[in-house]
């Protein structure tokens, strides 16, 4: 069953969407791709544990808390390239920033080959379905420009400003 929940966050409303046991989305209302690959319909607005310690990280978020996300159970439903990707976006460290390029550079060292370009990893970005929790706001061009967010390009400068790195 699926389960999902409004979170009023600083910057608008936010779907939250969980089956038993696991986040599957985190999404603002007007966002590109929202809920996309799931039959948001079908959910029903109902509270349980996992919407609760996902309010409680988001809550701790905007009061610029810094909170962990290695409890939370992350469940994007994603090809493994993008799988790949969002790995390294968890791992990017809440207050700085990554380019796309760096990325791609991590994929390789991780993975031993060449997994993907620069562009096919700014689609995984652009896709992540856990928005602010997995942190592609976090992803800059590398000449350090802003580039595209999906919650909107107001929201990602509201979202490094919150971490310090955009003022």
């Amino acid at each position: 069953m699926l389960y999902k929940s409004i979170y009023l966050s600083p910057l608008g409303k936010l779907l939250i969407l969980t089956d038993d046991q696991t986040l599957l989305g985190v999404w603002y209302e007007d966002q590109k791709y929202y809920g996309a690959s799931y039959r948001l319909s079908e959910a029903v607005y109902q509270e349980n544990s996992i919407i609760e310690e996902v309010t409680n990280w988001l809550d701790r978020y905007f009061n610029k808390e810094n909170p962990d996300i290695s409890y939370l159970p992350l469940a994007p439903d994603v090809t493994d390239f993008r799988k790949k990707v969002l790995e390294i976006l968890k791992s990017t460290p809440y207050g700085q920033t990554i380019t796309y390029q760096q990325i791609t550079n991590r994929l390789k060292e991780i993975y031993g080959e060449n997994v993907g370009s620069a562009r096919a990893v700014g689609g995984a970005v652009g896709h992540n379905p856990i928005s602010i929790i997995i942190p592609c706001h976090r992803v800059i061009g590398s000449d350090g420009s802003l580039t595209g967010y999906a919650g909107g390009k107001e929201r990602k400068v509201a979202l490094l400003t919150l971490e310090g790195v955009y003022k």
